[in-house]
């Protein structure tokens, strides 16, 4: 589905020869909060700000704390007209505002993500419920007929 899409496009940058960071939303906040505490978050957002291609996937499958929105709203500035940014979410960009802590930052970062983007929207059932193996009903084929 989404994650396998934008992993293509990943794979297709890297063969292009761009530099690709692909990440969790999650993952990639919890990192920006370890690189708090160890005074690496400037430099941690200064190599997001340059990668080619930033990949974001499952964005905004739970809400955003003050801090992780913040982190978001800076990532988005300093990427604006200077570097292409993949972002897979479960959820419209429109309901993406209510799920961040701010909705100043939320609506800044959203325009901005959104005023150029080309967006997919996939539907239909979920790719892994299609491939989910059905649970099989034993039959006593020994048992005689009633």
């Amino acid at each position: 589905g989404k994650t396998h899409l934008s992993t293509a496009l990943g794979h297709i940058g890297i063969r292009r020869r761009m530099n690709v960071h692909a990440s969790r939303a999650d993952k990639l906040f919890t990192r920006l909060r370890a690189a708090r505490l160890d005074n690496t978050l400037e430099a941690q957002m200064r190599k997001l700000a340059r990668v080619d291609l930033l990949i974001l996937d499952d964005f905004a499958l739970r809400s955003l704390d003050p801090t992780e929105t913040n982190d978001f709203y800076e990532l988005v500035v300093e990427r604006h007209r200077k570097a292409s940014t993949i972002v897979t979410s479960n959820r419209e960009p429109s309901e993406w505002m209510s799920m961040m802590s701010d909705a100043l930052l939320a609506q800044s970062a959203i325009d901005r993500l959104t005023s150029g983007a080309h967006t997919l929207v996939i539907e239909g059932p979920s790719y892994r419920q299609r491939n989910r193996v059905s649970p099989r009903v034993a039959v006593d084929t020994e048992s005689e007929a009633l």
